[in-house]
């Protein structure tokens, strides 16, 4: 029963109902709830905290219910060991719980090691044993037909593994241990194998225009690589395939595989002129025949030899998709009109801009004054925001596609304005010219969730009628202003490399939050914090941060991020567990890379400083000392923006850098995926379930 306030008021006799309306009615303010009402609405109140208190303590006692807090007084029931739990947690630990009596039931074979992975780090995890890919005399009872000493050649499949975990080549024993990542396939050896990387969705995007007949697959004319969008294995006792794994698809494999990657509610899809491409429009959706006739082909587009632009194997009468470069083409025949796409793309983390759900970053309060939606309510960006300049509220875009316009803010004093993607989407603004930023006293931004290309946001001093501009804060949280050159969209022109957010005016706070961005210049009077994002000035010998009119830019506080280029700040307030990526000084009279005018204040702590910088007093930084300055320089996967692993920490990095947070956790970016306490997590429960005699080694796939 619901204890809720009109529930109590009608059990009562209708005469106090009545006199309890009278005496409402009475009161000068003319109240709606009379004595009665108004106390049975804090009994109410006070009933339903008690109920939903009591609902809770039912879900408690099972682990799919239960509270986070619960977890491990139920692991410690049913024997759970290694239950670390740390703050912010990207994964949990409430599915190892769950499937500890599972584990125990199957101990010791390779599925439950590899749901056991999944299970503990949160990643997708391959298992392979690697005595049954030795190349051995074979028993003529057991024989495996398989396990050829000898490759074949014609086995396409075979050899587009090789040299990945599901590589099934025959090899010869190899003594060196297994858990020191150096020797493999030996009889007592199992290997482990986690993709780090994720595949994200863009759901229904607009698709990159080269020219009537070529298209990308990235929105911004990158070429990036097609990720496959891992399949849910329904059993516990079900090993991994390449379907189950987040990985690149290769275009032997999506050929021979169209049906498994290309549809509706798959990795790939393709919509022209608004309406999907059906592969087999003449088959079952569902189970095509072998010999179907497809509409869409696999093959290579790259770029011809001769420094034309031209791709080779342009169709002559399918769409001719490349997923290894992202590109598609199409037949002279058939010219679309417009081209939008779904696919997949491969990332560390739920950074920038990206279809990802974001709900819990989203200013709640603003919901109430008014919400505007964009293209549903008004189809212009900027007249969506002129709306609101006087009286606050939420811009929210709805999709994902191309918004060619440069929306300027204005607001009010005191008011609050949210420039969002909705839930789940990432929309491109495509910007002419500087978006400019203005407001008055006490008045505040928000960005959230925006792929925005081409100029910068800039906030002026003063506006045109040299009204100096008073905003109180900026707050950009999961956006993408790419560094480097921007393309060519539409009618808006190429642009080069330039500064994605210049502070031109005083005082002013600014906050970027889970956002990768370029350079970053920023009036000394003003406030910066940026945390868990990315600032990439394009080259670690380009400047990343600095002053507008000087060569100081504000005081800052970093913290989880990764910086590359050259740093000038007139304080380094705090710097925490940051990655300070820049050239080291060559010449004595070369700037610092990293520099703080003034030494007094501040602090860095467990934070990759370069040699030479000149910083307050460094607490627990990298490198200690002069002598291991190169062993412990960082080394990246890429750093190229738009690359899968961008800003990845290699496993070749020194340890100092993978574990040199304040929780041992790696410096950078990605310092929230607590990606060593996973497998050291890993390896804690590894030993539980392994059999006799046995050795696990850990290694990633990506």
């Amino acid at each position: 029963m619901s204890f809720d306030k009109e529930t109590l008021f009608r059990l009562l006799p209708a005469f106090d109902r009545i006199r309890d309306h009278e005496l409402a009615n009475a009161t000068p303010e003319g109240t709606e709830d009379g004595p009665i009402k108004a106390l049975l609405g804090l009994m109410a109140e006070q009933m339903g905290a008690l109920e939903e208190n009591l609902d809770q303590l039912y879900d408690d006692q099972f682990i799919e219910t239960c509270a986070a807090w619960v977890v491990p007084y139920i692991g410690e029931l049913v024997g759970a060991r290694g239950l670390i739990s740390f703050p912010d947690e990207p994964f949990s630990q409430r599915a190892q719980v769950a499937n500890t009596i599972g584990y125990r039931r199957r101990k010791g074979t390779a599925a439950v090691l590899e749901q056991l992975a999944r299970d503990v780090t949160g990643w997708n995890a391959n298992v392979v044993e690697y005595f049954q890919l030795l190349a051995t005399t074979q028993y003529m009872n057991h024989i495996r037909p398989e396990n050829l000493s000898m490759s074949g050649l014609r086995n396409w499949e075979m050899m587009e593994y090789v040299n990945t975990p599901f590589d099934k080549l025959a090899r010869t024993v190899d003594v060196r241990r297994i858990e020191s990542r150096r020797g493999k396939y030996n009889i007592p050896n199992i290997g482990v194998f986690l993709w780090r990387l994720d595949a994200y969705s863009s759901i229904k995007s607009p698709a990159y225009k080269v020219d009537a007949l070529r298209y990308k697959f990235d929105a911004l004319g990158k070429d990036t690589a097609l990720y496959n969008m891992p399949e849910v294995e329904a059993q516990i006792s079900h090993l991994a395939g390449p379907a189950n794994v987040p990985m690149p698809i290769s275009r032997l494999v999506m050929k021979h595989s169209l049906d498994r990657y290309y549809g509706a509610e798959k990795s790939v899809l393709v919509y022209q002129d608004g309406q999907p491409v059906d592969a087999f429009p003449d088959s079952p959706p569902q189970s095509p025949p072998a010999n179907a006739s497809s509409r869409i082909c696999i093959c290579n587009l790259s770029d011809t030899d001769d420094a034309s632009g031209n791709w080779i194997n342009m169709p002559d009468n399918k769409i001719a998709i490349d997923p290894v470069l992202g590109r598609i083409a199409f037949p002279a025949s058939d010219p679309p009109t417009t081209v939008h796409v779904n696919y997949h793309y491969g990332f560390s983390d739920k950074t920038g801009g990206g279809d990802y759900g974001r709900s819990q970053s989203f200013s709640a309060e603003l919901d109430d004054i008014r919400i505007i939606k964009v293209p549903d309510d008004m189809t212009s960006i900027s007249d969506a925001v002129a709306e609101l300049e006087l009286t606050g509220g939420v811009v929210e875009i709805t999709d994902n596609d191309y918004y060619i316009e440069t929306p300027h803010i204005n607001i009010a004093a005191g008011k609050k304005i949210e420039l969002r993607a909705a839930d789940a989407m990432r929309p491109v603004l495509v910007l002419a010219d500087d978006w400019l930023i203005f407001g008055g006293s006490e008045a505040e931004v928000i960005m959230n969730g925006l792929l925005i290309s081409g100029a910068c946001l800039r906030l002026p001093a003063s506006n045109g009628s040299g009204i100096p501009n008073r905003l109180h804060s900026l707050d950009v949280r999961h956006c993408t202003l790419p560094p480097g050159n921007s393309q060519a969209i539409e009618d808006v022109a190429a642009q080069p490399a330039q500064p994605r957010l210049v502070v031109q005016m005083p005082g002013v706070t600014i906050h970027v939050e889970r956002c990768i961005i370029g350079s970053i210049r920023a009036n000394d009077e003003a406030r910066m914090r940026i945390s868990n994002s990315i600032v990439d000035a394009g080259d670690e010998k380009e400047i990343a941060y600095s002053g507008v009119s000087t060569k100081i830019g504000a005081p800052l506080t970093v913290e989880n991020s990764t910086i590359i280029g050259r740093v000038a700040t007139r304080i380094m307030e705090l710097a925490s567990n940051t990655i300070f990526f820049a050239a080291p000084k060559r010449l004595p009279g070369d700037k610092p890379p990293v520099e703080a005018q003034r030494l007094q204040e501040g602090c860095v702590r467990f934070s990759y400083v370069p040699p030479s910088s000149r910083l307050p007093r460094l607490h627990r930084c990298q490198p200690a000392n002069e002598s291991d300055a190169t062993r412990v320089r960082p080394q990246f996967n890429s750093l190229v923006y738009g690359k899968a692993a961008y800003c990845q920490l290699s496993q070749h990095c020194a340890i100092e850098i993978r574990q040199g947070s304040d929780v041992e956790s790696e410096m950078g970016a990605f310092h929230n995926l607590y990606q060593p306490q996973r497998e050291i997590n890993l390896r804690t429960r590894l030993n539980e379930y392994l059999r006799f005699g046995l050795e696990a080694g850990i290694f990633y796939g990506s």
